[in-house]
């Protein structure tokens, strides 16, 4: 597991390896006994929104760090954790925030964290939005981290025979 910061490796090589699964647990003294990743020593994990009543976690143009985590502009914890969702799961809602709020929570999550892209995003009902669900944000992302692209789509080089 890299320390103080560095690269984890890519998922092309996590495949070449036939290592692909990254387990992080909650309980510091994991690490140490069952060599378990603890997840507060390598990510920063922003507080969850509140769609109810707006009153506690993210509101729009801001993202704050979860109690438990590091500040989310810490770059000695290379890994960036984006929670997206209600503290009460309402389907409904979910329609309305998966797609263009999303990206919006990721882009100013971005510049909270020092200007770094999530590496995992936590939705609830990812199959429910408008557009092109929690999926069109997720394209959005990977190709900002892929190629600083807006889309991974366009990261794909294409060949002319």
């Amino acid at each position: 597991m890299p320390k103080g910061g560095q690269d984890w490796p890519l998922v092309s090589d996590m495949v070449t390896k036939n290592q692909r699964l990254l387990v992080f647990t909650s309980k510091q003294e994991k690490e140490q006994s069952e060599g378990i990743a603890y997840q507060w020593n390598y990510m920063v994990e922003n507080q969850a929104h509140n769609f109810a009543d707006g009153n506690d976690g993210m509101k729009a143009g801001s993202c704050s760090n979860k109690v438990e985590s590091s500040p989310l502009n810490d770059k000695t914890k290379s890994l960036v954790l984006v929670n997206y969702f209600g503290s009460v799961p309402i389907k409904q809602l979910s329609c309305q925030f998966n797609y263009e709020d999303l990206v919006s929570m990721l882009n100013t999550c971005y510049g909270a964290t020092g200007n770094r892209w999530a590496n995992f995003v936590a939705v609830d009902f990812y199959m429910r939005s408008g557009e092109g669900g929690s999926f069109q944000p997720t394209d959005t992302l990977n190709g900002e981290l892929i190629c600083g692209c807006n889309d991974v789509h366009a990261c794909v080089v294409s060949y002319e025979i």
